[in-house]
């Protein structure tokens, strides 16, 4: 166990939806030469990024500031998923040969084509959306919670979602390891052990949040379908559980799925993240157990949305299970915004493991408990998989709060059309409710 773990006994995690790292956090430290406080390196944006458009022409990255229209509805349309979409985001073509480098020059072309779909399908698309808007990037002012809790704590620069795809399987690896196999949202449970079922075998405490409505996780694995409904809960009942020092070993929390929601799924509202972010970090942080609290911050895939760092191949396949589509699970996915927040972190870390290594991943949230509390991993991904506890190397916890006199920004109406537009996994989530069964109580 690294030593900073040894100070942690609680790691609660906070996954969002379908953001990549340069949309939300590439202009963190622009102004300073992305260069941190602390003088560590930092893998932002120059400005002078581009991708050429559907006429061949280059278009640059630009800061989406507070003042920008629709600000918080950005990039205006849902981006293009999926493997075949990754792909074409990352390569330039849905087809890449096995050994091909990603350019990653293929998001403004894949992107016109996504706000077509969207238009097609008649869902809600910001009036005015370009193919060119995918290059905009969040400026630090315009997300003051998410930036300044990475700057206040650690930033990972270099954590990439574990498969080049869509929400469900970079999910099920995070809480297992393992997709099965799966590359895409049409498998929506899974038959192999999670993390959750593992604790609870060593009798550990764990619990699935809801926003509002129970967790769409806990359909998703046979252990955490047959849990007890002490294991389950919603927001509130997370913030009730950190005010009375009852958290639990390890707490997996959810958003709300509806696009009036706080997901912040494209092209759903930001600022309701923001506002989801900042009351997680006041819940842990008031409560008794703050100073022996690991929050990780994180979001499940990038969404189709602009990354400029290639990411890495030589990932471990995590089992025997033959990929869909051809894929054989030695190639992560895009970069995706990961915040690590504890007391025991100095304030302006830029936490990356040493070059040569195996990158972070999802899969190192599960490296991360099982490494804490003493449990084996699940997968061959997992168990090479590095933890996070190096970024922990305070021997007293900090008292200062960086988010003092911080507020999330204020959320815009959410224009009708939106409202009436499906979102993806809140249907996932009714469609295996509708089949779920709980455990008798007797």
């Amino acid at each position: 166990m690294a030593p900073g773990l040894a100070g942690v006994d609680h790691i609660v995690v906070l996954m969002l939806e379908n953001r990549s790292f340069d949309h939300l956090l590439g202009y963190l430290y622009h102004s300073s030469g992305n260069v941190s406080p602390s003088g560590a390196p930092f893998e932002g944006l120059t400005g002078s990024e581009s991708c050429p458009g559907p006429d061949g022409n280059p278009v640059s990255v630009y800061p989406i500031t507070p003042g920008t229209p629709d600000a918080y509805f950005m990039p205006g349309a849902d981006p293009g998923e999926g493997f075949a979409k990754a792909n074409n985001q990352l390569f330039g073509t849905m087809h890449p040969a096995p050994d091909a480098v990603p350019t990653m020059t293929g998001f403004v072309a894949d992107y016109a084509q996504a706000i077509k779909d969207n238009q097609a399908k008649k869902w809600y698309v910001v009036p005015g959306t370009a193919p060119g808007w995918i290059m905009g990037c969040f400026a630090p002012e315009t997300l003051p919670v998410l930036s300044g809790l990475a700057r206040g704590f650690a930033v990972c620069d270099h954590w990439f979602s574990s498969v080049p795809t869509e929400t469900m399987p970079n999910r099920a690896f995070t809480c297992a390891g393992t997709s099965q196999g799966h590359m895409d949202d049409v498998t929506k449970s899974y038959t192999v052990p999670s993390i959750f079922g593992t604790l609870g075998q060593h009798g550990l405490a764990w619990k699935i949040y809801g926003y509002s409505k129970p967790p769409l996780t806990r359909l998703n694995f046979p252990d955490t379908q047959k849990a007890p409904a002490a294991n389950i809960g919603l927001f509130k009942d997370f913030q009730t559980d950190a005010a009375a020092g009852r958290l639990p070993a390890f707490a997996f929390l959810e958003p709300s799925w509806s696009s009036t929601g706080n997901s912040q799924h494209p092209n759903y509202s930001m600022a309701a993240g923001e506002q989801l972010i900042l009351d997680t970090y006041r819940a842990l942080r008031s409560g008794p157990a703050w100073d022996k609290t690991l929050l990780i911050i994180t979001y499940d895939e990038h969404g189709g949305c602009y990354d400029h760092v290639p990411p890495p191949s030589g990932a471990t396949p995590p089992d025997s299970s033959p990929g869909e589509f051809g894929f054989d699970f030695t190639r992560f996915g895009p970069r995706v915004p990961t915040v690590l927040v504890s007391p025991l972190i100095p304030a302006g870390t830029v936490f990356r493991v040493p070059a040569g290594s195996a990158p972070l991943d999802h899969t190192s949230i599960l490296a991360t408990v099982e490494r804490r509390f003493g449990v084996p991993p699940l997968t061959r991904r997992d168990a090479a998989a590095p933890d996070v506890g190096a970024a922990l190397t305070l021997s007293a916890p900090r008292t200062d709060d960086p988010l003092h006199g911080v507020s999330a920004p204020p959320t815009p109406p959410i224009p009708a059309a939106l409202a009436a537009t499906p979102s993806h996994l809140a249907q996932v989530r009714e469609e295996l409710a509708a089949r779920f069964a709980p455990p008798s109580s007797g």
